[in-house]
């Protein structure tokens, strides 16, 4: 199905004027989605109430899941459009949003991941959140209108709590922000220290870094490079050619338009 088609011919919702096709597949939605900006903000100082903020990317399986499930259910939607002001987001789009409220999903659950879903109040901070949830309550998750409501009871019941939960959080948040990088640049003794936490969890069979499942890490790549280059490395040279080697026969490799997958 093409990103900007409607499902059951229905009427479109803010998204349908934006140019990600992650936020065009939920232009449809029977939810009053907004992108994020400062329309749905004010929208959400002006009214009191909180908001929803959904992350994802195109690519992504329980995103599609979550949305067939839940977005695209009217009676769900209803409880969203009654209670929150709702934000879709792609993360690919706006990374630097998806780092800060994955930190706070992280501090609230304990794990991360996509969908994210987070509940936000009208000046932006966090106050409760977690990934994919069910349409209804299974395997030990909670069903999402049932977190809908109970959010949207304890918002309105237990403001105080709300508000002092959110600036913890929030302030916990900024502590997790790494310094801004002097002008003096890395020293050799950091990245040494870098480049043999990376060789330790290399794996010398498969490539890449850690267990299974695994993400490509360009970055862990480009700094064994960079070490290589610096120092000689020929064991951080050979776990980079490893890594790339394995990513190039499998299967996230795109064999006709190049480049790889996630």
């Amino acid at each position: 199905m093409s990103p900007s088609t409607p499902q059951d011919n229905r009427p479109a919702n803010r998204l349908v004027d934006e140019t990600s096709p992650y936020l065009l597949q939920h232009a449809h939605n029977p939810v009053d989605w907004y992108p994020w900006g400062e329309e749905a903000i004010q929208k959400a100082r002006d009214e009191d109430r909180p908001i929803f903020l959904s992350l994802g990317y195109s690519a992504c399986h329980w995103c599609h899941v979550m949305e067939h499930e839940s977005f695209e259910t009217p009676a769900i939607a209803a409880v969203m459009n009654e209670r929150f002001v709702n934000i879709k987001v792609d993360r690919e789009e706006r990374p630097d949003l998806d780092q800060i409220y994955m930190n706070a999903v992280q501090l609230i659950t304990g794990r991360g991941g996509w969908p994210m879903s987070v509940f936000l109040t009208p000046d932006l901070r966090p106050f409760y959140g977690g990934t994919y949830f069910p349409p209804e309550a299974r395997m030990g998750m909670p069903g999402f209108p049932d977190v809908l409501l109970r959010v949207s009871e304890i918002w309105q019941q237990h403001l105080d709590e709300v508000l002092d939960s959110a600036e913890k959080l929030t302030a916990a948040i900024s502590d997790m922000v790494p310094p801004v990088a002097t002008e003096t640049g890395v020293d050799d003794a950091t990245l040494r220290k870098a480049m043999q936490a990376l060789l330790r969890s290399s794996d010398r069979t498969y490539g890449g870094f850690g267990a299974a499942p695994k993400f490509p890490h360009p970055m862990d790549i480009r700094l064994l490079l960079r070490c290589w280059q610096r120092f000689q490395s020929d064991e951080a040279l050979d776990v980079v050619k490893l890594t790339l080697d394995k990513m190039a026969a499998g299967g996230i490799y795109d064999q006709l338009g190049g480049g790889f997958h996630r």
